[in-house]
């Protein structure tokens, strides 16, 4: 089995930030300034990301991981430089997938979610501020999570009605229907969006990673240790 886990890079169009993809482990994704510390920074959350591939059953895989392999780089966009987000698709994320394939990354995908689901269920409300006081709390992170991932969510035609995700049974009855409709467009071999158009796996790797991203942040600022 590998140890190796392939990881591309997404170059910003300035040079001003890198980002280090595990393009078959959604959510695990850093950026920084240069492609030496982009892939220094994701080898560090490795053991951070070992959660949601317990959670998703594949923890006997993901922990023979010794190292990471750089298979591909890649121009990024603007917003690559500015954010230091993945914006752009790499080959990888343009490759056909099998149905069994997708199912893979969608299971991957819901141990984000639980893991999220835990960590905002056990962190403070109140999160650490900045130096000059700034940042947002923990419902204040949760419910622009909840909003930025109803939007993607349109692209494969799924409505969710605005604060339906804050309740149990509305955050579960979306998250059913957008595994569901990501399936439908696999199987009709359609990409995300009408305009902008998404390969299937970026928009699951795009939501593991923003929903991963907030929940490592609310881990980083909570306060329950400090009451």
């Amino acid at each position: 089995m590998a140890t190796h886990i392939r990881v591309t890079l997404e170059i910003g169009p300035k040079g001003k930030k890198v980002v280090a993809i595990a393009p078959d482990w959604p959510g695990l994704e850093r950026g920084a300034k240069t492609e030496e510390e982009a892939v220094a920074m994701l080898r560090s959350y490795i053991p951070r990301y070992s959660p949601v591939a317990k959670l998703a059953g594949l923890d006997t895989t993901f922990n023979l991981i010794e190292d990471v392999d750089v298979v591909e780089q890649y121009p990024g966009t603007g917003s690559t430089d500015f954010r230091g987000i993945s914006f752009a698709f790499s080959s990888i994320d343009n490759q056909e997938i099998s149905a069994e394939e997708l199912e893979r990354e969608l299971i991957l995908l819901q141990a984000c979610w639980a893991f999220f689901d835990d960590v905002r269920n056990r962190v403070s409300a109140e999160m650490q501020k900045g130096p000059r006081g700034g940042g947002r709390d923990r419902d204040q992170i949760v419910g622009h999570t909840f909003a930025t991932e109803q939007d993607w969510a349109k692209k494969v035609g799924v409505l969710t009605p605005d604060g339906a995700m804050l309740t149990n049974e509305g955050l579960k009855t979306h998250r059913e229907a957008y595994c569901q409709a990501i399936r439908d467009f696999h199987s009709e071999g359609k990409t995300a969006g009408k305009v902008a158009k998404w390969p299937l796996r970026f928009l699951i790797r795009h939501t593991a990673f923003h929903t991963m991203d907030h929940a490592w942040e609310m881990e980083d600022k909570d306060l329950t240790s400090a009451t």
